[in-house]
């Protein structure tokens, strides 16, 4: 089995490509070695001891490596456990751990009734236009609301952290949906 990898534009995110689909609906951010319970995957990758955080998506694995840890030296150690989880055909989750639900942010933006068009503009752009681009970059970015012209996004994976996803979230996201949402007068991450 070969696994590639890409860089993201997060430094300390990796992507990981196994050649196969790792989630089949969804995806899911483990944050902590404790988030990282549900899954034997995650938290074989956690137990490396190097890591900060671990993100499914459909067809790849983004590893965030702790403050000061090289890629030279923690890439191995992340291609054995893949190596070790893909050939053996282990579960992505345990059984009863509810693992494959994205367990969302308890932040929600209360959104008016009156902007439910704008709302469905919006998660339209989202879906179709930026998430398939920023999975690209081994992240994650899922619509939280839309409230007096601002629109709350979570980010997650390689886009969580990185040092230009502030670039990404104002000159490319809130430009593209500006541009098709006039009521949009600024995006904001939660």
């Amino acid at each position: 089995m070969l696994i590639q990898t890409e860089p993201t534009p997060n430094p300390a995110t990796l992507k990981f490509l196994p050649g196969e689909t790792v989630m089949t609906g969804g995806t899911r951010d483990f944050a902590t070695p404790e988030e990282a319970e549900a899954s034997p995957l995650a938290e074989a990758i956690f137990s490396t001891g190097d890591v900060e955080g671990v993100f499914f998506g459909r067809d790849f694995i983004s590893v965030t490596a702790a403050p000061s840890v090289e890629w030279r030296e923690l890439k191995p150690q992340v291609l054995s456990v893949l190596l070790d989880h893909f050939s053996s055909g282990a579960p992505l989750f345990k059984p009863g751990s509810a693992g494959g639900i994205n367990i969302a942010p308890a932040e929600t933006i209360t959104e008016n009734p009156e902007d439910a068009d704008i709302v469905s503009q919006i998660k339209e752009l989202i879906e179709t236009r930026v998430r398939p681009a920023v999975a690209q970059d081994g992240g994650d970015i899922v619509y939280r609301g839309f409230q007096k012209g601002t629109v709350y996004l979570a980010l997650h994976g390689a886009c969580s952290g990185c040092p230009s996803s502030t670039m990404t979230l104002k000159q490319g996201i809130e430009s593209l949906l500006k541009h098709y949402v006039p009521e949009v007068e600024a995006v904001e991450a939660v």
